[in-house]
C-alpha cells in the first residue's frame, strides 16, 4: 500500500479531536510501512540520536531518492512513515527543499512528542537531508 501524501495526512489528522486518536493514525501508518530486511539493519544505516533504534537506507533510481526506513518501536515506524510522505520518492533538490519545519508545525507534533522523541525525529531528518545533499553534490 501506498502511503498518502503530505497533504493527505494533514487533511486526515484534521478530522481528529484528539491527540489519541491522532497517534493511533501516525502508528496505523507506520504499519503500512515496507518490511525492512534484517540484513540492512546494520550500524552504519542506525540514526544517532535516537531513543529508538532507526534504520534508514537509500536507493537512487534515475533522480529520485528511495528510501527503507524502520524502527523497533511503532509509534516511531509511525513517524517515520510521516516523514517518508514528505521525502520518500523524491528528487535531492526537492528533499532539502520540502520545509520539514513547517510541515511539522502544522501537524503540531513536536509539541505532543516527548523532548527524547523529537529530538529523534530531528535527528532522522538531518540525516535524510545529508543523504540528499550528498547526492546532489555527487550527481552535480
Amino acid at each position: 500500500m501506498a502511503l498518502p501524501t503530505t497533504d493527505e495526512i494533514l487533511d486526515d489528522l484534521s478530522f481528529f479531536d484528539d491527540w489519541e486518536e491522532r497517534y493511533k493514525y501516525i502508528i496505523d501508518l507506520g504499519k503500512d510501512l515496507p518490511e525492512m530486511e534484517e540484513s540492512l539493519r546494520t550500524p552504519e544505516r542506525l540514526v544517532k540520536g535516537c531513543q529508538s533504534n532507526v534504520w534508514i537506507e537509500v536507493d537512487r533510481e534515475e533522480d529520485r531518492l528511495q528510501f527503507v526506513v524502520d524502527s523497533d518501536a511503532v509509534i516511531v515506524r509511525g513517524l517515520l512513515a510521516v516523514v517518508m510522505a514528505a521525502y520518500n520518492d523524491k528528487t535531492p533538490s526537492e528533499i532539502t527543499g520540502f520545509d520539514v519545519d513547517d510541515y511539522f508545525q502544522t501537524l503540531d507534533l513536536e509539541r505532543h512528542l516527548s523532548p527524547t522523541r523529537g529530538n529523534g525525529l530531528k535527528s532522522i531528518v538531518a540525516r535524510i537531508q545529508t543523504i540528499a545533499q550528498a547526492s546532489q553534490a555527487s550527481a552535480g
